[in-house]
């Protein structure tokens, strides 16, 4: 008999967590990046889907924390830590980042390096070590992770599956 597990989806700027045995999936991630934060003990991980490297270029009052690199990483630790995660166990995989316009090179256009960059710097801020990362090129990224086997699951437009 086959299983079929719950799978957890987040959207453009969202985050989210799951525990095993649920997965947890974002896709459209062109320039954007997927970070993932989890803890292999407790079997807990937290999706980011982030699309801006830095809070500053927001344009609203009203900040939506997870569309950001410098506030969705925090806050989705601190969703962790509520169920019990402690940071210390953090690690973290990345996934996104593509140079989906070839326009020049001014920083406007280099979102997706920009994003990797600034997930980079927060997650060494913050103490948290990458595993594995499937970033850059020019194609678009859907992503799974599994917390039960800690196993991110990139697949990239007309190049396949890979695991991470």
């Amino acid at each position: 008999m086959m299983v079929l597990k719950e799978v957890v989806r987040v959207g453009i700027a969202d985050m989210n967590i799951v525990k095993a045995p649920m997965t947890i999936r974002t896709s459209g991630l062109g320039s954007c990046v997927g970070v993932v934060l989890y803890d292999e003990t407790k079997k807990v991980a937290g999706l980011l889907h982030i699309m801006l490297p830095d809070s500053t270029l927001g344009k609203s009052s009203q900040l939506n924390v997870a569309k950001f690199a410098d506030t969705g990483i925090y806050a989705l630790m601190e969703m962790l830590k509520v169920e019990g995660v402690r940071p210390m166990s953090l690690k973290a995989k990345i996934a996104g980042g593509s140079q989906m316009f070839q326009f020049g090179s001014s920083d406007t256009i280099r979102i997706g390096p920009r994003n990797v960059e600034a997930v980079k710097e927060e997650l060494k801020r913050l103490s948290i070590p990458i595993l594995a990362e499937d970033t850059g090129g020019s194609s678009g990224r859907t992503i799974e992770f599994d917390p039960a086997t800690a196993i991110l699951s990139v697949r990239t437009v007309n190049q396949g599956t890979k695991e991470l």
